[in-house]
């Protein structure tokens, strides 16, 4: 089969090769699938790139953790009810040298969920780590039904996708966005209120929640610290999933005297009862009132190094996909 591969960190066009591998066989408990979309997440580039400083965790990387398409084979113990079905993926490179990045992956069956019909491969490829690390962001501090949410980056992939979960748990969200041009994208999924990040973004904010918000989804933990506790209401939680500084001041007396509660999100290593939950969550949402993510370009699996160029560029808007096969 046709993949795509590095075996060396670095720049996307140094490192990443285009060829033939053996086709994958399922083990236990495993699927095959045939994979007709394979999303790519910035931490797919931030892997291929060493930007953690992790190094080669495997000899040959096939990259992608997330991708879409048809199961075509079992493993030993998985219902035949599986065979032919459309589905979505989680996972496939974390912890693991075999992603999506090639015209077949294999899964363990608990990475692997229903792709409602009306949802393209092209979105289902979008869901895995952005559902995970959204979904936990939100619902890591306990319930939300009534209670303010903030959200740091509403326009943000990560951020798209929180607002839609803080709305489905019955909480009223404020997103926030960088630019102007982004103010129209979190009301469209969801968002009661839309700041902009600005110099009055604290006053702004404490006029529409007075007592303060009771949680905050954080992408950028570095920068917005100060303005989080500013806003942050007696016994509030914030969940940063990144940072914008490997090492960030955190005020920590201010935090003490509002008893808040301070959370770390990383997808790979979100409980797996929770990743249950947000499969769960994302299906019940896919199957009516899901909104999709915007798709800033498709390429075939031989332009893999462009598209990660894509991902890495900061002024791109909207997901970069790989198409695998028709």
């Amino acid at each position: 089969m046709k993949a795509a591969w590095y075996e060396k960190q670095g720049n996307a066009a140094e490192v990443l090769v285009i060829g033939e591998v053996d086709d994958p066989i399922p083990a236990a408990g495993e699927v095959r699938i045939r994979v007709r979309a394979s999303g790519i997440n910035p931490g797919d580039v931030k892997k291929r790139a060493d930007s953690f400083g992790a190094g080669m965790p495997f000899p040959r990387i096939i990259p992608h953790s997330d991708g879409a398409g048809v199961i075509d084979q079992l493993g030993e113990g998985v219902s035949s009810e599986w065979l032919d079905q459309r589905v979505w993926c989680f996972g496939a490179q974390t912890y693991r040298p075999f992603g999506t990045a090639a015209e077949y992956t294999v899964v363990p069956l608990e990475q692997v969920a229903v792709l409602p019909g009306p949802v393209s491969f092209e979105q289902g490829a979008c869901l895995g780590i952005p559902i995970i690390t959204a979904h936990r962001a939100v619902h890591v501090a306990g319930p939300l039904i009534e209670k303010t949410v903030l959200v740091q980056g509403g326009a943000g992939t990560v951020g798209m996708t929180a607002i839609q979960f803080a709305r489905q748990a019955g909480a009223r969200v404020i997103a926030t966005v960088r630019s102007e041009r982004d103010l129209g994208t979190p009301g469209a999924y969801g968002a009661d209120h839309v700041v902009l990040a600005d110099g009055s973004l604290v006053d702004r904010i404490r006029e529409l929640a007075p007592d303060g918000v009771d949680h905050i989804v954080e992408v950028a933990l570095g920068a917005n610290i100060n303005n989080d506790v500013a806003v942050l209401g007696l016994g509030g939680s914030i969940s940063t999933y990144a940072t914008n500084v490997a090492v960030t001041a955190i005020p920590v007396w201010e935090l003490v005297f509002i008893n808040a509660r301070l959370f770390f999100v990383g997808s790979d290593d979100v409980p797996k009862a929770a990743k249950a939950e947000a499969v769960a969550a994302t299906n019940q949402l896919l199957e009516k009132e899901w909104k999709n993510f915007q798709i800033a370009a498709s390429l075939p699996l031989g332009e893999i190094a462009h598209a990660h160029e894509l991902v890495e560029d900061p002024a791109r808007a909207g997901r970069i996909i790989l198409q695998i096969s028709e």
